[in-house]
């Protein structure tokens, strides 16, 4: 680990301005993500800034059933809290899937959305990489590639997004609060990260020094419906080879809206847009739901590698999204 210096803020605004200021600087939160890529020799910042003791750490009621969250709660606190629970479920599952009791005890939310990929190639200084180094190439195409996006991937990075938390806030339609140099903006959940296209190394469209303050959520009666699927290799706490966060809304038998992104799929969380639209006005069976799948998946393009690639996650992710909607209409089986 290269040695930094470490500041510890008054408030936000001067958190804002100590990274602003730095090129080599970057924010501290829970520090679930970044210290190790600290240890590792992926980061390697001159100066660390904690912001661990200046962000919000309440959750707000806006009224008509929407919620603020403050950037400095925890993945715990959240996922326990009673509105949450009761309002937005899916949030409330997709944490409590994605780590241990002790990991999100320290992830933020304002943190957790914000983690980079767990792709092993970018976790290797020894390994060429677009994302750590622009220009070096992508050791993963061609590679091993099980885990990596079929969804919006480019020749540059094929690497997905690795929070569950995020995947259920891009199907809730989130707005996340941002404070930077300029002052405040609010910027759409879905709009919040970026494919890799020639660009791998930008995973958002925050700017250097911008903070996430708090994450609001829209009060929409949907979102009393809804769950999360994650399928993953082994049973305790492992990334997501797909995952689902969906809110339904059936009446007399046909989807009269949904919401519904992907996870593990893509270089960000994926909104499904098209599945939504193929749900609408269709009739809320097994074939609607799967043919909602295939109208999203027609844009997949899997990887081939050494392992044998990642086109089984097509099928997979075909009938976790099957089975997640059959869920909420209250139907287990086929």
């Amino acid at each position: 680990m290269r040695p930094f210096d470490y500041h510890r803020p008054a408030d936000a605004a001067a958190a804002v301005r100590s990274v602003a200021g730095r090129p080599d600087a970057v924010f501290l939160g829970g520090g679930t993500n970044l210290v190790d890529h600290l240890k590792l020799g992926v980061a390697r910042p001159a100066l660390v800034v904690d912001v661990s003791g200046v962000l919000p750490t309440g959750v707000e009621e806006l009224g008509d059933g929407a919620l603020r969250i403050g950037a400095g709660v925890s993945n715990s606190a959240l996922a326990a809290h009673p509105r949450v629970r009761e309002w937005f479920p899916v949030l409330s599952q997709a944490l409590l899937s994605g780590a241990s009791g002790q990991l999100r005890n320290m992830a933020t939310t304002g943190g957790n959305p914000l983690q980079r990929t767990r792709c092993v190639y970018f976790q290797d200084v020894t390994t060429p990489c677009n994302k750590r180094e622009p220009g070096s190439g992508c050791s993963a195409v061609g590679g091993w590639t099980r885990n990596h996006a079929i969804l919006g991937a480019s020749e540059h990075c094929i690497a997905v997004h690795p929070s569950d938390m995020a995947v259920a806030l891009a199907a809730l339609g989130a707005q996340v609060r941002v404070l930077g140099p300029a002052g405040e903006r609010t910027i759409p959940f879905v709009g919040l990260h970026r494919l890799p296209g020639d660009e791998p190394e930008r995973d958002t469209v925050l700017e250097h020094g911008e903070l996430i303050t708090a994450i609001d959520l829209p009060g929409e009666p949907i979102a009393r419906r809804s769950a999360y699927r994650k399928v993953r290799d082994r049973a305790s706490y492992a990334f997501a080879l797909v995952s689902v966060a969906a809110a339904l809304d059936v009446r007399d038998g046909v989807v009269a809206d949904a919401r519904i992104a992907f996870g593990g799929v893509a270089h960000a969380p994926w909104r499904a847009y098209r599945a939504e639209e193929a749900l609408r006005g269709a009739p809320a069976t097994e074939a609607g739901f799967r043919a909602a799948a295939d109208a999203e998946l027609d844009a997949a393009r899997p990887a081939g590698g050494l392992d044998g690639g990642n086109a089984f996650k097509i099928p997979l992710l075909r009938r976790t999204l099957a089975a997640t909607l059959r869920g909420l209409t209250g139907k287990d089986t086929p």
